[in-house]
């Protein structure tokens, strides 16, 4: 009811799993007529440099690189996911870039595109809410989408893992033709591979991101193990059971480590093939 559905699930999931460290801004500060070029009020704008700069202390890096993204209220629910309709924002350095990216993300909230996903789902295109949700960076080697079922088939017993190398939004964009593994449930085994072109990948620079070719040598090779499938596999299993649905993940490697970026309910996925 104060934070959206995104930030929610991370903040009751980040006990168990890797979730990048943040702070959100709760909707209760939402100001729809906020223009994306205008300052933010000064009492929130102080208190969003204090809790930027407690999140580097927390961290241990003094000026760390953060992910600003839009968490609406409405947003990752049973009925609607709103995947890719929000403003998301990578690698911001510093209280002032942030301030910036807060307000377009709810300069955001009111954008064409999003209110005809709105208008398209049966949702409220007034009275919109919105938090933001700002976390620490993970400076990804892989990102990876999961899908707990197959949104193809609309087969539960499999997984569906989907990923490139760099950061996520090459992959959430469509930008890119990633690798992808059938998995089965019952024992993790991986049923289907297909090595997808990623020409294409996401990296941060400064003061954000930027989109470069994959070397070569890269290309055709798998931008994850089969151990790195099947743990991810396992992950996608574990937050269905959490969640008593289907999920569709976002996660990324950095070296061995996984980290949880994302996990919202799947709301179109296909009827099983009974034939």
């Amino acid at each position: 009811a104060e934070v959206g559905g995104k930030t929610a699930h991370l903040s009751r999931l980040a006990a168990d799993y890797r979730v990048p460290s943040g702070f959100c801004l709760t909707a209760a500060a939402f100001d729809p007529e906020q223009s994306a070029d205008a300052p933010l009020p000064p009492p929130l704008a102080a208190a969003l440099a204090a809790a930027y700069e407690a999140l580097a202390r927390r961290v241990g890096v003094p000026e760390v690189p953060v992910a600003v993204r839009s968490s609406a209220l409405d947003e990752d629910g049973e009925l609607a996911s709103f995947a890719g309709q929000h403003e998301t924002e990578l690698n911001l350095v510093g209280a002032e870039a942030v301030l910036g990216a807060v307000a377009r993300c709810w300069a955001s909230g009111r954008n064409e595109r999003v209110l005809a996903y709105r208008r398209q789902q049966g949702l409220n295109t007034e009275g919109v809410r919105l938090a933001v949700l700002v976390q620490q960076l993970v400076t990804a080697d892989t990102s990876a989408v999961v899908f707990s079922a197959n949104p193809i088939s609309g087969n539960r017993d499999e997984v569906v893992v989907t990923a490139s190398w760099g950061l996520g939004e090459s992959i959430v964009s469509g930008m890119v033709t990633p690798d992808t593994w059938v998995v089965r449930k019952a024992d993790l085994a991986v049923k289907e591979e297909r090595i997808g072109a990623k020409e294409r990948m996401t990296v941060a620079v400064t003061g954000g991101t930027r989109e470069v070719a994959v070397p070569r040598l890269l290309r055709e090779r798998a931008s994850l193990s089969r151990a790195q499938v099947a743990e991810l596999a396992e992950l996608g299993v574990e937050l269905e059971e959490k969640m008593g649905r289907p999920v569709d993940i976002e996660a990324a490697f950095a070296g061995d480590l996984l980290y949880l970026l994302q996990s919202r309910p799947i709301t179109t996925l296909a009827e099983p093939d009974t034939n």
